[in-house]
């Protein structure tokens, strides 16, 4: 075929490729924006029902552009769609027809068995110019709808999709938003500010911090007041008890009713409906861990044993078992657990920030005095002439270069702290060590024949090493960091009942600190030690919130802090904090109760699998007969041929082979049931690792021992 044919393809791709290159180079990203209003602006700018209901969408899920833009682009990208649909369908046709041409005797040779029929429809090497016009022409309209019909609903249905879980998210934080709220509120700030605040803590708040953004923005930015803020907030937000929530609110503030009395009733209702909510999360959970067990354990399970018997007495099915065990039972897990994800996400809310600074560095930006500088003793510091005092510059390269290479020292510093305050960290030393180990022992295991049980038993013990160190480190920060958020409630009462009795912060926190708190005790005299060491109180806290890293303790410490800076009298407001810190807790342990049962479920089901595929390897086939057993032939010839030739049959299975496939089976389900278990009990994927580890170990242990 010779190049110029081509050429279609080549103007298709020279479309389609500012497209692809638009979300990554913001030059590429103009010209298409700009091509498309050209093209498109005009029509889309037309006021219309739909056009109004997708621009609030589009506001609804924070698409980063306005309607008409994005609007003009979707007919873009829908257009070029259609046109490359169209010249991918003349390759299609130019395709088949090449098939059709081929000579039927050689179809029917190269095609299997079953599929020879189709050679039938072979030898076409003509086709009337009028029939090949009217079968591309229905061909290109054909593709060329269906892309750009295609791109067109997918262009729509993202952002639909993205206020969906926008929606889902507020909704999930809504009870933590209002308490935040309301204990500001009650703490005398003004309503404004503790806006503000509540839009500057996106990293704890999440997604209800952006939706009150809108408010605060058009308060600083467009001169909007309050109210009509709140109303417009309100009126753009996907979520319904959003809506719901910034309609009586502006209600409340028109009418001069009781801030605090209204937060304090949607307080109260808000948290019924977390209970709510919970009570049908684990509805869903306890029916999802049912159809795991159904679909995922039982019925590969039933699917092994029939292809077992199917292998053994008609046909061999190994290609379709190893399918099964590499490829159907890892996808099908994976997006089991995927899914899962998306459910828990209601349950998981967002992490502390990682890194605080002190207040000081805050000044890091600030110019320095040009010039000499005046001493406490009413002279001035020398100067290199510069403008610069003599002696300076040494101390701030210094502090400088402490600042830079401060990450490394406290990681390397302390590996132990660093691995008990970051599991995952640890994964960066096990991986490259357990890869180092196995390539360094495969030559001493090659000595008498690299055999794939022999790279089987390497691959799994760096398997359990990997898995299994990570599972006891995250397992230890887990435990501590549970064990600390036990103690909050119990410490944020005590410091309410020292802060009421007329004590400082900074006093209220020594006084507590002294008392018996458990596991919390070694932070708060961490936090007492930068208060000595100069540290302002919210610093202290703020460094507290990075060592912990949950949205507990993200909570608590955010709204004590902005409290703080309101008044010093915190007892109002940290017995609010305490109140939610303990229904956290309180709905964190009954959904840990109520998932128990059904990870029992999950270790027995593995351990049912586990036998019967031992059955299978151990009993069912070395104890099938092989070619020397022979029918007598009393049932006459052809009973004893047919007979006969399944005895054959029998004894050519690959005994070998079928077990390799059931251990890797074995090997694979242990895994990943097991990260199904953890997830599901713990709402995090990362509490599956020690079940993995258990549930490998004992298949490892199993075949070990019956092999």
């Amino acid at each position: 075929m010779a190049l110029a044919n081509f050429a279609p393809l080549v103007v298709a791709v020279a479309a389609l490729l500012p497209v692809f290159l638009a979300p990554l180079s913001t030059r590429a990203d103009r010209v298409v924006t700009r091509f498309a209003m050209v093209l498109f602006g005009d029509y889309v700018s037309d006021v219309g029902r739909k056009r109004a209901r997708r621009r609030q969408m589009l506001r609804a899920a924070h698409m980063p552009t306005t309607f008409r833009v994005y609007a003009a682009t979707t007919l873009l990208y829908a257009a070029l769609a259609a046109l490359a649909g169209s010249v991918l369908a003349t390759y299609v046709i130019w395709g088949v027809l090449r098939l059709l041409a081929i000579d039927p005797a050689t179809l029917r040779a190269a095609l299997p068995d079953r599929l020879s029929v189709l050679a039938t429809f072979g030898g076409v090497t003509t086709v009337p110019l009028d029939r090949l016009f009217a079968v591309l022409l229905v061909a290109g309209l054909t593709l060329g709808t269906a892309g750009g019909l295609l791109t067109y609903w997918a262009r729509w249905w993202y952002p639909r999709q993205r206020a969906e879980k926008r929606a889902e998210r507020i909704d999930a934080s809504m009870p933590q938003t209002v308490a935040f709220i309301y204990a500001l509120s009650r703490s005398g700030m003004s309503f404004p500010k503790v806006l503000r605040i509540l839009s500057n803590n996106r990293d704890v708040y999440g997604a209800a911090a952006d939706e009150v953004r809108v408010a605060v923005r058009n308060m600083d930015m467009f001169g909007m007041d309050m109210i009509s803020a709140i109303k417009t907030m309100s009126r753009r937000a996907p979520s319904e008890n959003f809506k719901e929530f910034g309609e009586n609110l502006t209600s409340v503030l028109q009418s001069g009713r009781s801030l605090s009395e209204f937060l304090h009733q949607q307080y109260d209702e808000y948290q019924e409906e977390a209970e709510a909510q919970q009570e049908q999360l684990l509805n869903l959970l306890a029916t999802m861990a049912e159809a795991y067990v159904t679909v995922l354990v039982a019925g590969p399970l039933f699917l092994i044993t029939i292809l077992v018997i199917v292998g053994i007495t008609v046909n061999d099915t190994l290609p379709v078992l190893r399918l099964l065990a590499y490829f159907l039972l890892p996808l099908a897990n994976i997006g089991f657990i995927l899914y899962l994800d998306t459910v828990m996400a209601s349950v998981t809310g967002a992490t502390a920030r990682d890194e605080v600074e002190s207040a000081l560095s805050d000044l890091s930006g600030i110019r320095r005095v040009e010039g000499p500088r005046t001493r406490a003793d009413g002279g001035m510091e020398p100067s290199d002439g510069s403008g610069r005092t003599a002696g300076a510059d040494p101390n701030v390269e210094r502090l400088r270069a402490y600042r830079r290479f401060r990450w490394v020292r406290t990681r390397l510093g302390q590996p132990l702290q660093t691995v008990l305050d970051r599991p995952v960290a640890l994964l960066w030393v096990t991986v490259p060590l357990a890869i180092a180990v196995t390539v360094w022992r495969i030559p001493a295991t090659a000595t008498g024949g690299l055999t794939a049980a022999a790279l089987d038993d390497l691959f799994i013990q760096a398997g359990l090493f990997v898995i299994g160190s990570f599972a006891l480190a995250y397992e230890v920060h887990k435990r501590r960091i549970e064990a600390i958020e036990a103690s909050i409630p119990d410490f944020l009462d005590r410091l309410a009942s020292v802060n009421e009795a007329g004590m400082t912060v900074v006093e209220s926190l020594n006084r507590v600190r002294t008392g018996e708190l458990g596991a919390l005790n070694r932070e708060l005299d961490r936090v007492w030690a930068d208060i000595q060491w100069g540290a302002d109180v919210e610093t202290a806290l703020r460094r507290f919130e990075a060592r912990m890293r949950t949205p507990t303790v993200s909570r608590v410490v955010t709204l004590t802090t902005k409290a703080m800076n309101a008044s010093g009298d915190l007892g109002t407001v940290l017995r609010i904090s305490a109140a939610q810190a303990k229904a956290d807790r309180r709905l964190k342990r009954e959904r840990r109760q109520e998932m128990l049962t059904y990870l029992v479920v999950v270790y027995v089901s593995f351990g049912v699998f586990l036998v019967i595929i031992a059955a299978l390897n151990n009993v069912l086939i070395p104890n099938l007969p092989d070619g020397s057993v022979m029918p007598n032939g009393t049932d006459g010839q052809a009973g004893g041929l047919g007979a006969s030739q399944t005895i054959s049959n029998l004894g050519s299975i690959n005994e070998a082979a079928y077990t390799l496939v059931f251990f890797h089976t074995t090997l694979v389900q242990g895994v990943l049931s097991g990260m199904v278990a953890g997830q599901m009990s713990g709402g995090d994927v990362r509490d599956g690792a020690k079940h993995a580890a258990i549930l490998l170990a004992l298949a490892y242990a199993a075949f070990l021992v019956i092999l």
